[in-house]
């Protein structure tokens, strides 16, 4: 799944980074992805746990091999006691130093150790492939929220824009007023026409604060006036829809998708579990060996003690064992863990189900939206077009006298919201456009 990221934040991210070297304080997309994945706590946190999982693994492996420890005691004993060396009751002080070691090792547990081996491997990569989908998830956040920027930008040029032709119009028939070619009520009109394209600058401005404002803590980053994005120049072509219906789209991205990888890999993993549960109605088998020797600071009455090394070597005794358990009765408990065990294999099946409707309802979702994006974009195309024609020919008119201010503010609005719907239209498509892309595994070409 790490190609879908690549070629999200590279493809797209070297389209728009041509000036990122140029401008201080401006993130290009790939940046700001980067900034994202590096900086987000939810994601550190499934990686840390990760280490968990990993840690749970050696365990695991760990008990196939035989264990060891050794050690050493020594104490003193008081009154009435049994002379480790005469073996008879004496009533006086009597120290003694113990050496031991031991070993254990599992010969047979019922395929619960392979299974709760396996199960450990199983998780581990459920847990990658689930950071990998908190990856996508936050890389196509990004995206999307650098995308709503970029339009929220070019919003305030159109507000601007309208504002500029409005205080143009005023200025000049302020002058014709003036010199009472024209009825003050136009200059008055154009006046409250001027107050509201300004309003709609600063509710323009004010919506770009707020995307950069969401764009920056999608990042993790504090913001500040000077954040700035990279000016995208996005191309829309015939090609740029996805000819794929959304069931070819489904059935590709069954194959690729990391949460339906973590979700086939939950339900391996539920398996090993029940197969460990059924291993505890299994008889176990181990091996065991043991070494033990002592020394004692009291010999046989009239003698010293012999030396230290002396009673180690004359004292060492070992031990070797078998220990076969068989379980007859265990209080129901191992028939409780066989099924829950099987409730959580269920479950794992479930959450496969859930998570294949979810994404097959996505892909729908996102194609169905992609393809009214794209009609909306190609009406808004032919509307601006019209319009801006109407509005040179309004504008002329004005000019000449031949209509009112108020007739060439409704042509003059026309135009500027069919360009704004037209914006909108562009940039919903592009980026629809680009999740069924995802979806499909393709590399993203804006070009």
């Amino acid at each position: 799944m790490k190609k879908f990221i690549l070629s999200i934040i590279g493809v797209m991210g070297c389209y728009f980074s041509a000036m990122s070297q140029d401008v201080s304080g401006a993130y290009d997309l790939e940046t700001a992805v980067q900034i994202a994945l590096e900086n987000n706590l939810s994601l550190k946190r499934s990686e840390l746990n990760q280490l968990s999982n990993e840690a749970t693994l050696l365990q695991n492996k760990g008990s196939r091999y035989p264990s060891f420890q050794t050690g050493a005691s020594s104490g003193y004993r008081w009154g009435r006691s049994i002379n480790p060396v005469t073996n008879l009751f004496e009533t006086q002080r009597i120290g003694n130093i113990n050496l031991f070691a031991n070993s254990n090792v599992s010969i047979f547990a019922g395929g619960r150790i392979n299974s709760s081996i396996n199960q450990a491997q199983a998780d581990i990569e459920a847990g990658l492939y689930n950071i990998e989908a908190t990856k996508n998830d936050i890389t196509l956040n990004v995206i999307n929220l650098f995308v709503n920027v970029v339009f929220n930008r070019e919003q305030v040029n159109i507000a601007e824009n309208q504002l500029k032709t409005t205080k143009d119009q005023l200025a000049r028939t302020t002058r014709l007023v003036e010199a009472g070619s024209l009825p003050l009520s136009d200059q008055l009109d154009l006046q409250a026409q001027n107050a509201t394209n300004e309003l709609e600058v600063i509710n323009a401005k004010n919506s770009l604060r707020i995307a950069k404002l969401n764009l920056a803590q999608a990042m993790q980053i504090p913001f500040t006036d000077e954040f700035e994005v990279i000016e995208p120049k996005f191309e829309i072509n015939e090609s740029l829809m996805a000819t794929e219906n959304p069931s070819q789209i489904y059935e590709s991205a069954l194959a690729i998708m990391p949460e339906l990888k973590a979700a086939e890999k939950n339900i391996e993993s539920a398996e090993y579990g029940v197969k460990a549960a059924r291993g505890a109605f299994l008889p176990t088998l181990g091996i065991g060996a043991n070494v033990f020797s002592n020394y004692v600071d009291r010999g046989i009455p009239g003698r010293e003690p012999d030396a230290f090394t002396t009673q180690i070597e004359n004292n060492l005794s070992q031990s070797v064992n078998l220990q076969l358990n068989i379980p007859i009765f265990s209080q129901l408990s191992n028939k409780a863990s066989l099924q829950r065990a099987r409730v959580q294999r269920q479950l794992a099946e479930v959450t496969e189900i859930e998570v294949k409707n979810q994404l097959r309802q996505d892909i729908e979702s996102a194609y169905t939206s992609a393809l009214a994006a794209q009609q909306s974009y190609s009406a808004s195309v032919t509307r601006v077009k019209s319009l801006e024609e109407s509005f040179r020919i309004a504008q002329q008119r004005f000019d000449l006298g031949a209509i009112n201010s108020v007739d060439f503010q409704v042509a003059q609005a026309n135009y500027f919201n069919a360009q704004a719907d037209l914006l909108n239209a562009k940039y919903t498509y592009i980026f629809r456009v680009k999740v069924l892309d995802f979806y499909l595994g393709n590399p993203i070409n804006l070009n």
